[in-house]
């Protein structure tokens, strides 16, 4: 749908970039149909509101004013709270692709000096950020050169490097699209290259630095170039791009994981992403996902902004896994867990204590000798004294802690005790109405006398487990001293309480196996304790060691910084120096040149004087002999 801001609207434009800082939308630049635009365009979506960055002086390292210029299909990236701005058609142009940095908070640009092998200058090309480096792939240069060249700028040293790959990688291109994918994985799609439009799709994985052109079966979309691409998670959003000849309005999804194509939304025609030279971009607000597209350009540049929201189920799925849990974590969890395992055993100790109170009325029962008989099968259910106390702390713990060995032990232990009480109640009935009795016949009547006769003994005796309300019933005599049926019922009781001795050391054997599992937990909980310990020690020094060796690696950038002002200024010093050699020889075949001219003119000038010393002989001569003829006097010559 189409968002209505307030604010001053931004020109129209195409061919521009745009990236998300926060909650702010920077866009920079772009073509508005009659010229190149240098400025900056804020959309704050806390407010829905545009604002215009007015400024357009900056101030250059050499503390100098400079303008940004105006461009045209290049790259926007966020670091931070910076925007940097990679490439792109400038006015003026330049040879060398140039990196500015837009700051947020003041609102200012400046221009970062590069070194390295910086790669030509471009447009059409793509830039992702993996922490601090940036990855630059194709475009096409000023003479529309379509590259497929690869290059990393280092955001710490400021350093360009040509990346070298093997495999089959993609054709020159433009206009593509591109997704860096858990910082490992270089993804890219379509594009237009020298005399058609692609729909290919490569990964370089930088792990192996080995490209390879991933194969779909099944849909796959339409050759298309000038597209945009949002990767959420393991979800790439591909919206708009076409041909020449047609424009598409679809958005399609690929699936990194499932390698598939699928159609997210069919745009209507009037929807901006079937624009040329439009921009898209990720935004989270209130928790929600969003991509909102900016202008581009149809049969006029347009300002419109349109978004469309991303489902929970496709961009959750599709968020980056959670960090695999350290040891730290692991070792955590395991003392959380040892630590319940001790509170639970700690529970069981409290309820062995309540056991032996339970053996110990069972022990007293027996030593009854039969005045408490009945007293036995009632004292496992009711105990007046500490027993009722007693139960129900067991009944809470039982709920409590039903999955500790110590709380099933407990529990088995109360049902065996109620299912001999129950039988030995059973057996009461069984004695008073069984007709084959060996020791006479008993009725009902004669076994109830018994009962009372029994509990009466145990109330003088001061066993304190019954209160007998039935004290001055009368008794009949004649029934109740019937030797027969006591001694039946001794008998019978002896036989019973044998039986509970021997499940209560079974008891006790289980209670003693829950204790020394309770002993070997707690061991385990030392271990896990003391292996927690080690493990702490050992991330202390793992840290000690990564910071060590953090030391070492900012010392050896230093040092290769050193090395590379090093080498430069020896290849400087080398190529004047090749420069005053060339010039020396120089100056030295002339200096040859000349002498060998001047040793020419010299031996003409001996050959002339030594020409001159002979006619002078000659002279001479003929002077002495003139004189010889002619005696008379003359005036002596000279000759000049």
């Amino acid at each position: 749908m189409v968002l209505s801001i307030s604010g001053d609207e931004p020109t129209p434009r195409f061919n521009h970039a745009a990236t998300v800082i926060g909650n702010k939308m920077i866009v920079v630049g772009g073509d508005s149909g009659s010229g190149l635009l240098d400025d900056v365009q804020v959309l704050k979506f806390d407010q829905f509101t545009w604002t215009t960055i007015s400024s357009k002086l900056y101030l250059s390292p050499s503390s100098l004013p400079l303008k940004i210029p105006a461009c045209r299909g290049h790259c926007l990236v966020s670091w931070g709270k910076k925007a940097l701005l990679i490439g792109g058609k400038t006015d003026p142009a330049s040879d060398r692709i140039s990196v500015w940095a837009f700051h947020t908070e003041t609102e200012c640009w400046s221009i970062i000096e590069a070194k390295g092998d910086i790669p030509i200058a471009r447009c059409g090309h793509t830039v992702v950020r993996a922490s601090s480096v940036l990855i630059l792939f194709g475009g096409e240069d000023a003479k529309r050169k379509k590259l497929n060249d690869l290059h990393m700028f280092d955001l710490k040293s400021f350093t360009w490097l040509p990346l070298h790959c093997t495999g089959t990688g993609p054709s020159p291109r433009t206009n593509h699209v591109a997704a860096l994918y858990d910082d490992k994985i270089l993804l890219i799609f379509g594009g237009t290259s020298k005399s058609r439009t692609l729909n290919d799709l490569y990964s370089l994985d930088f792990e192996t630095m080995v490209w390879s052109r991933t194969k779909i079966r099944g849909f796959h979309p339409s050759p298309r170039a000038g597209c945009c691409g949002v990767l959420c998670g393991t979800k790439w959003y591909i919206a708009g791009g076409g041909t020449r000849k047609k424009r598409h309005s679809e958005t399609f999804i690929f699936d990194i994981l499932k390698v598939e194509w699928s159609v997210a939304f069919p745009s209507p025609s009037s929807s901006i992403t079937t624009n040329k030279g439009f921009s898209l971009v990720l935004v989270q607000h209130k928790e929600k996902d969003f991509l909102v597209a900016f202008g581009g350009s149809k049969k006029e540049p347009s300002n419109q902004v349109e978004v469309m929201g991303i489902e929970k189920n496709e961009s959750s799925m599709g968020r980056h896994s959670a960090p695999s849990e350290g040891p730290r974590n692991l070792l955590l969890e395991k003392c959380s867990s040892s630590t319940v395992l001790a509170d639970q055993l700690g529970t069981g100790s409290s309820q062995h204590s309540v056991d032996s109170i339970t053996r110990q009325n069972l022990v007293s029962a027996i030593e009854q000798h039969g005045s408490g008989r009945k007293s036995l099968s009632e004292s496992l259910l009711v105990d007046p004294n500490s027993a009722s106390g007693n139960v129900s702390r067991r009944k809470d713990f039982h709920h409590k802690e039903e999955n500790t060995t110590a709380a099933k032990t407990a529990k088995n232990l109360d049902g065996n005790f109620a299912s001999l009480a129950t039988e030995l109640q059973r057996n009461h009935s069984d004695v008073s109405v069984q007709p084959n009795n060996p020791f006479g016949k008993i009725n009902a009547e004669e076994m109830s006398c018994v009962f009372q006769m029994e509990t009466s003994n145990s109330h003088n005796q001061g066993t304190g487990n019954l209160s007998i309300d039935n004290e001055d019933v009368p008794l009949p005599e004649s029934d109740c001293t019937t030797g027969g049926a006591r001694a039946s019922i001794y008998r019978l009781y002896e036989t019973k309480i044998a039986a509970l001795t021997r499940k209560n050391r079974v008891l006790e054997g289980q209670l003693a196996a829950a204790f020394i599992g309770r002993e070997a937990a707690e061991k385990n909980v030392s271990s896990a304790l003391k292996s927690r310990q080690e493990m702490e020690k050992k991330l202390v020094d793992t840290v000690r060691e990564m910071e060590l060796l953090k030391e070492k690696l900012a010392c050896v950038e230093l040092a290769q910084e050193e090395a590379n002002s090093l080498s430069n200024i020896v290849h400087s010093d080398n190529l004047r120096l090749e420069h005053d050699v060339a010039f020396l020889k120089a100056v030295l075949d002339d200096t040859q040149k000349e002498l060998h001219s001047t040793r020419g003119v010299l031996s003409g000038e001996r050959a002339r004087a030594f020409q001159l010393q002979i006619e002078v002989f000659h002279l001479k001569q003929r002077l002495q002999s003139m004189e010889n003829r002619t005696p008379t006097p003359r005036k002596p010559f000279h000759v000049h």
